[in-house]
């Protein structure tokens, strides 16, 4: 059973894989044998991630990427075949907040256009690039995609949720179209989980306030995600796709999460 979760030779792409849920998901990916190729576009992140895969032991490469332009999505894609001889698995991590917080009967087409580009878009980039390379090579694949527990609840700035709304629905259609060509596609969606070390006292006695709305009592940790993301690469879940994988401690089960209204007596 635990020869399934061996990825030895497999090369795997990681986008926003330059800091916190996707560095943690490529040092896993490459702790279990895969080839990581990790793509951001901050240069100095990726590095960093570059290096603590290998001091650990593992085979990473990075190519800086916009994931916003499918341009480039598609030459991250050639890059990695070059280097590695094949692709095996996307994560389509890549994403982030931005937008404005103005009323929604004011809110700016430039900034909802810039967080579905972020979000949304990227994952269809990544997605669409991957399944083509798949095909070609006629072995299959796996995609996997990065939501939010947001996309499951209302929010005040309704364009992230939304973005990432869109990308649970993007990971169904992908898993429904690509299953005859042996490609799977599922998608994580993260609740409450810190993306690195708190920086101070005051920082990890917040984390500790805010953990106390969660039924397990406490946020989640950035590389609690790597198992979760080595499963879904895996042999382990050959029969999963078009699924959700939800990592909250039981936020969205039973805890109270901040959507950014306050309360309005005239309501």
């Amino acid at each position: 059973m635990l020869e399934t979760l061996e990825l030895d030779g497999k090369t795997v792409i990681v986008t926003g894989g330059g800091r916190g849920l996707g560095r943690a998901m490529a040092k896993a990916l490459a702790e279990a044998g895969a080839h990581v190729v990790v793509a951001a576009r901050t240069p100095d992140q990726l590095d960093q991630t570059v290096k603590e895969i290998a001091d650990a032991g593992g085979e990473a490469y990075s190519v800086r990427t916009d994931v916003t332009d499918p341009e480039q999505v598609n030459a991250l894609v050639e890059a990695a075949v070059q280097h590695y001889g094949r692709l095996d698995a996307m994560f389509a991590n890549a994403g982030g907040g931005g937008g404005t917080n103005a009323e929604f009967w004011e809110y700016p087409d430039w900034a909802f256009e810039e967080v579905l580009a972020t979000n949304l878009k990227s994952a269809f980039y990544s997605g669409r690039a991957a399944a083509k390379q798949f095909v070609a090579q006629g072995t299959g694949g796996v995609i996997v995609n990065t939501s939010s527990g947001t996309a499951l609840r209302g929010n005040r700035n309704f364009a992230y949720p939304t973005a990432k709304g869109g990308v649970i629905s993007l990971t169904k259609s992908e898993a429904t179209m690509l299953w005859g060509h042996g490609i799977r596609a599922n998608v994580i969606v993260p609740g409450f989980v810190s993306q690195a070390p708190p920086r101070d006292e005051r920082d990890a006695e917040f984390r500790k306030q805010r953990g106390q709305f969660i039924p397990v009592r406490r946020l989640g940790e950035w590389w609690e995600l790597g198992p979760l993301a080595v499963f879904l690469a895996s042999d382990a879940s050959r029969y999963i796709t078009g699924a959700e994988f939800i990592i909250d401690g039981g936020g969205l089960a039973g805890g109270l999460g901040p959507v950014g209204f306050e309360p309005h007596h005239e309501w």
